[in-house]
């Protein structure tokens, strides 16, 4: 459990570079810049992918936290981890399902 809550933070943080990049694109399109942003396709796809499986990955995290918590099986992750992919959850679902 200590390696998927680090894998969930993880992917929350390549979720928050992709919400840059998203923001840096939208910008260009604004300004009819079609010149690329960034020169580097591969790491911005991949950071794209990772960024959209973290929500995944993320949901996964907190129902397998909270099965573990109400049948109080004591667990050994910082409390500050689950705080964080708290708060990124509630981003990421403002982001793909109103934000967008």
């Amino acid at each position: 459990m200590r390696f998927f809550s680090k894998l969930a933070a993880v992917c929350n943080i390549f979720f928050i570079m992709y919400v840059v990049f998203w923001f840096i694109d939208q910008q260009g399109k604004r300004n009819e810049n079609n010149a690329a942003v960034i020169q580097l396709p591969w790491i911005v796809s991949t950071i794209v992918i990772t960024g959209y499986l973290a929500i995944v990955v993320n949901l996964l995290f907190l129902i397998i936290y909270f099965i573990y918590s109400s049948f109080k099986i004591p667990l050994e992750i910082p409390k500050w981890l689950i705080i964080f992919n708290v708060i990124i959850f509630c981003c990421q679902v403002y982001f793909h399902f109103f934000f967008k």
